[in-house]
């Protein structure tokens, strides 16, 4: 007994350790993928950027049809046959699913291929065609990429996924600025650029299948070893009543394809940005050029957005098994304490980077993209930041309860709602229009979300003092922001003492650092923030209760002890 509890933890040891370095190494290939994006307009700029925003959607959408869920399957398949002993069996279950997954590549790289006349039409941009057909490639690599990552994942080793996750994105930037450089120096067209940009795509990937076919062969033999005797045992047991090819193909995509059908649910959404924003800005009077240019600087703002999503994500991984763990045990007391707390956290979070950026969207503009075109959109946008937030972590504790349908579900009524605020707003209020329509679905996607989590837990949604007070920290910040960036500009642009982008991006940092002090205090000030809750921080007793209590940021300490 007391073996098996050592071989337990080791497991659990193993596997959080598997979810750390997994979660590690998403986080750093999101970053790298997120901020690629900003030296990608500065060096070519926005026709060009907003062609790359055009197609990429595309890419990642076609992508995810080939591949979301198959490798979840073949880590689940391949885990199977591992704990049985049978790595003949799970070396077998790999070929069949590689080979799945290649020919759905194989597909996707023929509608893209030969549709990319076709698709940049329909798009509303022609010069997007080089674009498509340069990063079609990509998915002649990706999916053997993805199931040999699945493959690995289902003999428990993480490592061969996480290093080539961060390969793969450090040579699609890597290629993705060379070839612009190239191209800009031989003084080619934004539609060649544009392609150039998208071909980094194509590298990453075959840089990605590089990378972990090298894990295969020195790590994958070790994986498969087994003695002689153990081979011929496993081959004769498992000869007889192995499945066929095409029983387990239909048990694995039986598996595989729900999986796919919730992940295609987010490219769905910037998919319907690509198909509709730059058809309805011409249809306001643009040409194709220029409705690629405004295109480009409709997708300023997303890159920040991004990232703010990308940190709720990342840490709302660790939501579901939690989630599942308290609703499992019947536990609503453990539910609360296990979600309650993370959606305030969701709410004070996305509030400040919704608001922040809101007010700061002028000098961040010029701070990051050179220029201050489109700040009123990259302002609206930002609001999206909040309910994507919110919509990440209440979908994760959905997933938890078991309603794993509903956060898909979510998105795909959103999509349905961004694509008819776009063919509405978009003529007549532009890339403005377009930033409304992404909050208004945003919202949508978060409040299904909510009223869904309100059913199945009640308990898990904030009393409304702790959503309200919020809310009045962040105007406050507003206040504070806007007072400090309009003195600041007026000062620095009356005497020109430096560089226009020097200027905002001064005028942006002091901003952003006196909204995070004001919002703080605000926090405390309402008791959006309890000292309860500060007590929980390390030191925080003998270091920073006796200045916040000297700044009057906290009630007096009887208050506290009551």
């Amino acid at each position: 007994m007391e073996q098996s509890g050592e071989t337990g933890q080791s497991a659990r040891g193993g596997l959080l350790r598997g979810a750390a370095i997994l979660g590690l190494a998403a986080v750093v290939s999101k970053l790298l993928g997120t901020l690629q994006k900003i030296p990608l307009q500065n060096i070519a700029g926005d026709q060009v950027f907003g062609i790359y925003n055009a197609v990429y959607p595309l890419y990642i959408f076609i992508l995810t049809l080939a591949t979301a869920g198959f490798p979840i399957a073949v880590s689940k398949f391949v885990a199977d046959c591992s704990s049985q002993g049978d790595l003949e069996e799970a070396g077998r279950v790999f070929r069949i699913a590689a080979g799945l997954l290649a020919l759905t590549g194989l597909l996707g790289f023929a509608a893209l291929y030969t549709g990319a006349d076709g698709i940049a039409a329909a798009i509303g941009m022609r010069d997007a065609a080089p674009g498509i057909r340069s990063v079609s490639f990509a998915l002649l690599a990706a999916p053997v990429m993805a199931a040999v990552r699945g493959y690995f994942q289902g003999l428990g080793d993480m490592v061969p996924t996480a290093v080539t996750q961060v390969i793969e994105q450090l040579v699609r930037v890597a290629v993705m600025i060379g070839l612009m450089l190239w191209l800009i120096a031989r003084h080619a067209g934004p539609a060649a650029i544009a392609a150039g940009a998208t071909f980094g795509s194509t590298a990453g990937a075959a840089g990605g299948l590089a990378a972990v076919l090298f894990f295969w062969r020195r790590r994958g033999r070790l994986a498969r070893r087994r003695s002689p005797e153990a081979a011929g045992r496993n081959g004769e047991d498992s000869r007889g009543s192995r499945e066929s090819a095409v029983q387990f193909i239909r048990r694995f995509a039986a598996f595989a394809i729900p999986v796919c059908l919730g992940s295609v649910a987010l490219p769905v959404l910037t998919l319907v940005d690509a198909f509709t924003v730059p058809r309805r800005l011409a249809a306001g009077g643009l040409t194709e050029a220029a409705a690629a240019h405004w295109f480009g600087i409709y997708n300023h703002g997303l890159p920040l957005v991004q990232l703010v999503t990308m940190i709720a994500t990342s840490m709302a991984a660790a939501l579901v098994p939690a989630v599942a763990q308290a609703a499992a045990a019947n536990d609503p007391r453990l539910l609360q304490t296990r979600t309650e707390p993370v959606l305030r956290f969701t709410w004070l979070v996305g509030l400040a980077a919704a608001f922040g950026l809101a007010v700061t969207a002028l000098p961040v503009n010029v701070m990051l993209f050179a220029a201050p075109d489109g700040w009123r959109a990259m302002s609206i946008v930002a609001f999206t930041a909040l309910f994507a937030t919110l919509h990440v972590v209440s979908g994760c504790m959905l997933q938890g309860l078991g309603a794993v349908v509903v956060p898909a579900r979510s998105l795909f009524a959103a999509a349905i709602l961004k694509a008819a605020g776009n063919l509405l707003l978009v003529p007549v209020w532009g890339i403005e229009g377009a930033a409304v329509s992404a909050v208004i679905a945003y919202a949508a996607a978060a409040a299904l979300n909510l009223r869904a989590l309100r059913a199945l837990a009640p308990q898990a949604l904030p009393p409304r003092r702790f959503l309200l007070r919020p809310v009045a920290a962040a105007l406050c910040m507003s206040l504070a922001v806007l007072a400090v960036e309009g003195s600041l500009l007026h000062l620095l642009n009356s005497t020109e003492l430096m560089p226009l982008r020097l200027r905002h991006t001064a005028a942006a940092l002091a901003a952003v650092a006196a909204g995070a002090a004001v919002y703080a205090a605000a926090l405390l000030r309402t008791g959006a923030v309890q000292p309860a809750e500060l007590s929980a921080i390390p030191g925080f007793a003998t270091r920073w209760q006796p200045v916040l209590l000297k700044l009057r940021l906290l009630p007096k300490p009887q208050r506290l002890n009551q």
